[in-house]
């Protein structure tokens, strides 16, 4: 069993980070922030901001065995990186010391628009 919450400071419209109970509360909030840290080395390479930032990460499940799921979207479905991202984002989330396998799923549902940007993206793209 998972419980779902949202990592203190993140921006408007984050993901809920679905934590297990098995792992040590110190473990989860270390695991917590590493991975969140690895989605910030992400690049749009259209986009000056990291897609945790851009509001493309929608769901990170971490399970009782370390492995982590994530959904995320794309700022557009023909988005020309479309195929390579979910790849990216895989390697960056696989490097975090503890996390035994990551598994990434697109999706588009709810679609992407600029309200779940954080304040951060809005001021590196210049938005306000």
């Amino acid at each position: 069993m998972t419980v779902a919450t949202s990592p203190e400071g993140a921006p408007p419209n984050s993901p809920a980070v679905s934590l297990a109970p098995a792992i040590p509360p110190e473990e989860l909030d270390r695991l917590t922030d590493d991975i969140i840290a690895a989605l910030k080395t992400v690049y749009d390479p259209e986009i000056p901001a990291d897609i945790y930032e851009l509001g493309l990460i929608y769901r990170v499940e971490i399970d009782d065995d370390r492995n982590v799921t994530i959904d995320m979207t794309l700022t557009a479905p023909g988005c020309p990186v479309a195929g390579e991202m979910p790849g990216w984002v895989e390697n960056a989330v696989s490097t975090v010391p503890g996390v035994q396998a990551v598994r990434v799923n697109l999706v588009f549902d709810p679609p992407w628009d600029q309200s779940r940007m954080s304040d951060e993206a809005r001021v590196a793209l210049d938005m306000w």
